[in-house]
């Protein structure tokens, strides 16, 4: 497909990145050289220097052969009319990134006046990452499929775990509740394992399990005991804003630290009954006077990668039982940070761009069987993917176990008429059904193609 993506800050440099590992044609434009100047560093795409929302511009982008335009610079008000623009000089998709909280509601509200195809919302979005982490506070990552009714969730192996020195067929029977592994990490591997792998103490390992059952089955492992009753945000941005909302709503206690005086009148007007506090996060005595010693949950959102590693390390050395959640914008040094002992890390820049991969793909398949939901996974080394089966094919009524599946990938869920299937080899897939894949093939776009 051909791509324009208008901005190149972090984001839009993530979103090419993703992207052209897709195999898609991308243009970026931005009034920023130097930003240009990094993109073509690392990446093969074509870079406009001016400004993405002149359709003389636009032009010289090609957006009369554009498929998708992306709008991804600081202003939503640029981001909103470059997508009009584009949407009548014929691009057949367009999408916003809008921030602004004031916008969002107004937006979805007339989305077809604007000829928007998608708004998004970085910042709420990971908000609502971290929310699913704070309600299991054991839990190193957890994702939705289905509209809610599975979840794919990530532990840690403790010393203590009842799946530690167990193989995976052992462990599945004896949490029963519709349990099927995924991945293992292991030293730097990645594994998707069958019935005889045995699990080790730290292996990072991934499953899928009926999003009913899910806080059962962790109380079981021992993951999770009781619900998160406080939590403290340090820093004071737009995602602590959703946040704190989030979190207030669902009964939390909730404080939120920030230096910016301004800023702290500003979410006191618009979070009623959370507690704002005007100082430095990075400060430990201000943190201990607040209670982080005693805190269920700290969530680091602060301006830097390394003041969020601090603060997060710091959290964890006065709270070992705290579950500690760690904003990061940046890839680099990543060998090094996967082995600081932190819970949960959240990347806003790449969440955005596994939206858009989604939606990409489902773009390119609008008939078949195609993409409803995909998550990255390892590095992006494996996927998770949920397929909507809208019509009969090679893959459907046909026994699993009869399929000839492509190396490292496995079917692991069937969704159909409200029921959650584990599926065996007598299982089949018929139309109408959500289905689960995992895999390490790249691309994937069509169920069709999980077969040899």
């Amino acid at each position: 497909m051909n791509i324009i993506i208008v901005g190149c800050g972090r984001v839009g440099r993530s979103i090419a990145e993703q992207l052209n590992t897709e195999g898609h044609s991308i243009t970026v434009i931005d009034t920023n050289p130097d930003e240009l100047d990094k993109i073509l560093d690392t990446e093969n795409v074509m870079a406009i220097e001016g400004n993405g929302a002149t359709l003389s511009i636009l032009r010289e982008a090609g957006v009369g052969n554009c498929d998708l335009l992306i709008a991804v610079t600081a202003a939503d008000e640029l981001n909103l009319y470059a997508c009009l623009l584009a949407k009548n000089a014929g691009v057949k998709s367009t999408i916003a990134r809008v921030r602004n909280p004031e916008y969002i509601s107004d937006v979805n509200y007339i989305k077809d006046d604007l000829k928007l195809s998608l708004a998004i919302n970085p910042e709420f979005t990971c908000a609502g990452e971290i929310a699913r982490l704070v309600k299991y506070v054991g839990v190193m990552s957890i994702r939705s499929f289905a509209g809610g009714q599975v979840d794919l969730i990530k532990i840690k192996v403790s010393e203590k775990s009842s799946l530690a020195n167990k193989r995976i067929a052992d462990s599945a029977s004896l949490l029963k509740g519709g349990v099927r592994f995924c991945f293992v990490e292991r030293g730097g591997e990645l594994y998707i394992p069958d019935g005889e792998f045995i699990l080790r103490e730290g292996d990072e390992v991934s499953f899928v399990a009926p999003a009913a059952a899910a806080s059962k089955l962790l109380k079981s492992l021992g993951v999770i005991s009781n619900r998160a009753r406080s939590a403290m945000i340090l820093g004071g941005s737009k995602i602590g804003f959703y946040l704190a909302k989030i979190l207030r709503e669902t009964g939390l206690s909730v404080k939120i630290f920030e230096k910016n005086p301004d800023r702290c009148e500003e979410l006191s007007e618009d979070l009623p009954g959370v507690m704002i506090i005007n100082g430095d996060a990075m400060d430990e005595d201000l943190l201990m006077s607040e209670g982080i010693d005693r805190a269920d949950v700290v969530v680091c959102l602060m301006n830097t990668d390394e003041e969020n590693l601090l603060a997060s390390l710091y959290a964890k050395q006065v709270n070992p039982n705290a579950k500690v959640v760690t904003e990061l914008g940046n890839l680099k040094f990543r060998t090094v940070v996967d082995e600081l002992p932190l819970d949960s890390i959240i990347r806003p820049k790449h969440l955005t761009g596994q939206y858009i991969i989604r939606y990409v793909r489902g773009m390119q398949n609008t008939i078949g069987n195609n993409v409803e939901t995909m998550y990255k996974i390892s590095r992006n080394r494996a996927e998770a993917l949920e397929f909507r089966v809208r019509e009969n094919s090679e893959v459907t009524g046909v026994p699993l176990s009869r399929l000839n599946l492509k190396k490292d990938l496995q079917i692991i869920c069937i969704s159909r008429g409200g029921k959650v299937i584990t599926p065996g080899g007598n299982d089949t897939i018929e139309k109408g059904d959500s289905v689960i894949v995992v895999t390490k093939q790249k691309g994937l776009d069509d169920l069709r193609k999980i077969l040899r």
